[in-house]
């Protein structure tokens, strides 16, 4: 039985710099070094290169590469500090689910229906016949919607057409399911030799009772959500999960399109049965209103996350200050009730039966009996002791017998 071990794109044994494994500068952007990876990764694909271990190798460093450098925070830490900064068991992978095996796929189906967040990647043949040209690209014009089922690591290619005015107002393009498949949206670009090349890719999304993907070309900046990053941040730190929350937002490469055609691609992304889905293309002209309240909502949810991380620190300090002085409350608490408890003790201490209680055992009739004799003996002013007492009545007796005599 194969293995079902998933790792991430794991460090090589020696390390290179991701900047230099990609072959981009430190200044590039986003689109660049997406670029940049996406034609080294089919170069270096295990689909393509079964016969040369080495290329399996590449494959993974160019992974491991990109993972650093897509991500915004990764790549701060790296060029703060290089990869000392980097928490590399929080790096999850991007699985190729066509390169995984029957046994691998089954796990891999487990463990995201458990909760568990795994990343899938397109598979290189849908990538590869993309960069060809050879799909079947279908019209889908705007304002109007396309249902249909995609096999699983296949994908169905949607043309959408647009002109100079509709390209000023912005479009929308969103996929649902309420069969709740999962699925990614796909969008591509057009290479210089009639291929197409992944420019964005968007994973589907439990909203409600479907799931859902969209891509918003509204000409400002629009932000997508990545959910993985929120659950490994819970099972990490549970409480830690709420200030992380929003630190899966991450700006979209592409804000805006030109007139023409642009391709669109929904990508079957179950592990065993085909996705349903419905796909459909809307001019933002029509939706002004809610295009303007979409916009106030960016910029307030990106402050809101810059509070968060200011709030966090502040928090943090505050919980710290919390347990001290919660841990010195308990302290305390015992500190008095033990205090309290021994006061007690020693009031009680304060009794007439304290004598008796002492005097048990050997010898305690006797003293006990003195005691009483002396208790009883004394007069009223406290002058005769028990000697005295005995004495007298001695002596009043003789004195009666003596009188008797003379009688």
């Amino acid at each position: 039985m194969a293995s079902a071990k998933m790792e991430g794109p794991s460090a090589p044994a020696v390390r290179r710099d991701p900047y230099e494994v990609l072959s981009v500068s430190r200044d590039s952007s986003d689109q660049e070094i997406k670029s940049a990876y996406r034609k080294l990764a089919l170069k270096y694909h295990p689909d393509k290169n079964a016969s040369n271990p080495e290329a399996s190798e590449l494959f993974k460093e160019v992974a491991y590469s990109y993972s650093i450098l897509s991500d915004p925070e990764k790549r701060r830490h790296y060029d703060t500090a290089g990869f000392e900064a980097l928490e590399h068991d929080a790096m999850d992978m991007e699985i190729d689910l066509s390169n995984l095996g029957t046994v691998n796929t089954v796990f891999a189906a487990l463990f995201s229906k458990l909760g568990v967040p795994i990343k899938t990647s397109v598979s290189a043949t849908v990538l590869e016949e993309a960069l060809n040209g050879t799909v079947t690209v279908r019209p889908l014009p705007l304002g109007t919607s396309f249902s249909g089922k995609v096999e699983k690591q296949s994908a169905h290619f949607f043309g959408v057409t647009i002109n100079e005015e509709q390209a000023q107002s912005g479009i929308v393009v969103r996929v649902s399911s309420l069969a709740q498949s999962k699925f990614k949206l796909l969008y591509f670009e057009q290479e210089p030799n009639g291929g197409y090349g992944l420019a964005l890719q968007e994973d589907s999304e439990k909203t409600g009772k479907a799931t859902s993907a969209g891509m918003y070309f509204l000409h400002f900046q629009v932000y997508r959500m990545d959910s993985a990053m929120n659950t490994l941040a819970m099972a990490k730190d549970p409480e830690a999960a709420f200030f992380k929350r929003l630190e899966g937002l991450q700006p979209c490469e592409v804000c805006e399109l030109k007139p023409g055609t642009h391709i669109f691609a929904v990508y079957g992304d179950n592990f065993f049965k085909p996705a349903s889905y419905t796909i459909e293309a809307m001019c933002a002209k029509t939706y002004e209103d809610t295009t303007q309240k979409l916009k106030e909502i960016e910029v307030q949810i990106l402050a809101k996350r810059n509070d968060l991380r200011q709030f966090e620190t502040e928090y943090r300090k505050a919980l710290a200050l919390f347990q001290e002085v919660t841990n010195k409350y308990s302290l305390e608490k015992q500190a008095v009730d033990e205090l309290l408890k021994e006061r007690d003790q020693i009031h009680s201490s304060f009794t007439t039966t304290r004598s008796l209680i002492n005097s048990s055992g050997s010898g305690s009739s006797s003293k006990t009996h003195i005691d009483d004799l002396r208790i009883d003996s004394q007069s009223d002013d406290g002058s005769l002791d028990w000697k005295e007492k005995s004495n007298k009545k001695k002596w009043f007796g003789i004195n009666l017998s003596r009188s008797d005599k003379k009688l």
